[in-house]
């Protein structure tokens, strides 16, 4: 059975490196890994020291059992209506303007095409861990929300209002060429604007029942799956954190861990009260006192923002120290999750 580990949190706070450290400490039990970025930024393939990674895995050099890929959000989309849509309807969409917007520049369709490429790893059975590194929009939450979306999207009232309430059905979309503004926009475009959006909106309904039914599957995939989010101890990706948890229940998902990146290390915090020795010059010796109180300071407050977490959701929480430079290396990667809690509570072949 295929264990997948889903990496989650707000933009900015070391998803990409953290699915890459998690995916080369799990390879190196022996389990075949794939790591999945989400991410449109090449930083995974920085991290493990591969180029022009792309939307097929490819092996990481230097660790057995393990590859990585990089989702192409239009290439994915094209295989859906491949898989979904009958072929003269498929070749219309893939040339549709509206549906080429869609899937190319909505975050909810790069979500929605991420779960359905997830799911296509999953039922390969070619690896023991999948490791999902979640796109930053909307905090992560939309790879959540995005099976239910698309459903809602292409079975919603408006759109069968539209498209009439059998298909064909083009009669009611076509009577609204007579309104001023839309003859209007016809004209200004330069185009059949009213005649390709029928088009689009007929050929999409007919993609419903396959789309329903993989989004049930891909939720269930969800539901199975063992949720991390990673954050750190700025107001913003804590925030999204506590959403996290609000809004994740509404899709019976519960998240199994957090990982707070970045951290100061504890001792820090006792430090700054013990006396400086070897510095005799006075104004140096209280500047360097300043220092260390305002770094104690910090490290105290990132210690209440893990006790009050771990207090609130009663769940295990996790720390990875802050470093200078950040992990450039596979071995740096390693030491990462080496010097963490985390990669015991980790599901399949580490548990």
């Amino acid at each position: 059975m295929t264990e997948t580990i889903i990496i989650t949190g707000a933009g900015g706070v070391g998803k990409t490196t953290l699915a890459a450290a998690i995916g080369v400490a799990i390879a190196a039990t022996g389990a075949r890994t794939l790591v999945l970025t989400i991410d449109p930024a090449m930083r995974l393939a920085d991290a493990l020291g591969i180029e022009d990674l792309g939307d097929e895995p490819r092996p990481v050099a230097g660790v057995a059992n393990l590859s990585a890929a990089m989702l192409d959000v239009s290439a994915s989309w094209e295989a859906i209506i491949h898989r979904y849509a009958a072929p003269d309807v498929g070749d219309r969409l893939l040339v549709n303007p509206y549906f080429r917007a869609i899937a190319d520049r909505f975050p909810a369709a790069q979500s929605y095409a991420a779960g359905e490429r997830m799911a296509e790893f999953i039922e390969t059975k070619l690896y023991d861990v999948i490791v999902v590194d979640t796109p930053p929009s909307g905090g992560g939450i939309d790879f959540f929300r995005a099976p239910a979306r698309t459903g809602d999207l292409v079975s919603g009232k408006l759109l069968k209002w539209l498209t009439g309430s059998r298909l064909p059905g083009r009669g009611v979309i076509y009577q609204l060429a007579a309104r001023p503004m839309l003859r209007l926009a016809d004209s200004v475009l330069g185009g059949a604007m009213l005649s390709d959006v029928a088009a689009f909106l007929v050929d999409l309904r007919t993609m419903y029942d396959g789309l329903a039914a993989r989004s049930r599957t891909i939720e269930r995939y969800l539901r199975s799956a063992h949720i991390v989010i990673a954050t750190t101890a700025d107001p913003t990706p804590l925030h999204e954190t506590h959403r996290f948890f609000r809004e994740l229940g509404e899709f019976a998902i519960t998240p199994d861990s957090i990982v707070f990146n970045r951290t100061l290390p504890s001792e820090w915090i006792d430090d700054a009260d013990r006396p400086l020795r070897g510095i005799d010059d006075p104004d140096l010796r209280a500047l360097a006192k300043g220092n260390l109180r305002t770094w104690a300071s910090e490290a105290r407050r990132q210690a209440d923002a893990i006790d009050e977490l771990s207090a609130r959701y009663t769940i295990d929480v996790h720390t990875i120290r802050w470093r200078t430079p950040p992990p450039e290396t596979l071995a740096d990667l390693r030491s990462l999750i080496d010097a963490s809690s985390l990669f015991g509570s980790l599901p399949g072949p580490t548990s």
